[in-house]
């Protein structure tokens, strides 16, 4: 694990600022547990409050969270992204309506604005989404169909878009977690018909394909 003895000035700005870089680099992944405090006390150079403390901010912020017994575990890649979830907490229907409101307008752009290498890389993630959920590979299609969505509306060039859908994509994986677990097999939405429409360039279509799927997520979990 690449984390540096720190100074003793600071101490615990240096230990977050170094814990905030491994999950910002993904070498601590989103849902995984963390090192122990003792691996962290050594690594760093520091103190077991010291880390402690760090970890209590990470915590607030968003990023970690303290399971009793069970260790800490990655929550959120980012400040924005945890605040995200707090906000959102297991209001399903939120998310699904916040990922309407972003999806169709970026299904609409990426119709226009997908270049071709771009629309190999959605076939490409498509089919490994659907080649998951035939196999029951419920994380791999939580990952694949996360990936999918990211990629689309990153295809609609638009940086802020693709900005702001970035960073809510913990709140975007969480939703999709949640239809997995609820729906039944036969009922996952097939992406088929967006895909098709972003192809053939026909961004009223892929509008209305967003649009059309995310409503019946959203009729499915209905208060």
């Amino acid at each position: 694990m690449p984390l540096a003895t720190t100074r003793r000035a600071g101490l615990v700005d240096q230990v977050i600022d170094q814990m905030r870089g491994a999950i910002a680099a993904g070498e601590w992944p989103v849902g995984r547990r963390i090192p122990p405090e003792p691996e962290l006390v050594t690594a760093l150079g520091v103190g077991r409050n010291t880390v402690r403390e760090a970890v209590r901010a990470l915590s607030h912020a968003g990023l970690l969270e303290v399971r009793q017994g069970d260790g800490t575990f990655v929550r959120a890649t980012s400040e924005l992204s945890g605040a995200v979830r707090r906000m959102c907490g297991s209001e399903l229907r939120e998310v699904l309506q916040v990922r309407r409101t972003l999806e169709v307008e970026g299904a609409r752009l990426a119709a226009t604005h997908r270049t071709d290498e771009e629309v190999r890389k959605l076939e490409e993630l498509l089919a490994e989404r659907d080649g998951a959920l035939a196999a029951k590979d419920w994380a791999g299609l939580v990952e694949r169909d996360t990936a999918f969505h990211v990629m689309l509306v990153q295809c609609s060039h638009n940086t802020l878009l693709a900005e702001l859908y970035q960073g809510l994509t913990e709140a975007v994986r969480a939703s999709i977690t949640a239809t997995v677990e609820t729906d039944h097999e036969d009922d996952h939405v097939s992406h088929a018909g967006l895909l098709d429409a972003v192809r053939d360039r026909d961004a009223a279509r892929a509008a209305a394909e967003a649009g059309g799927f995310l409503e019946e997520l959203l009729e499915r979990h209905k208060d």
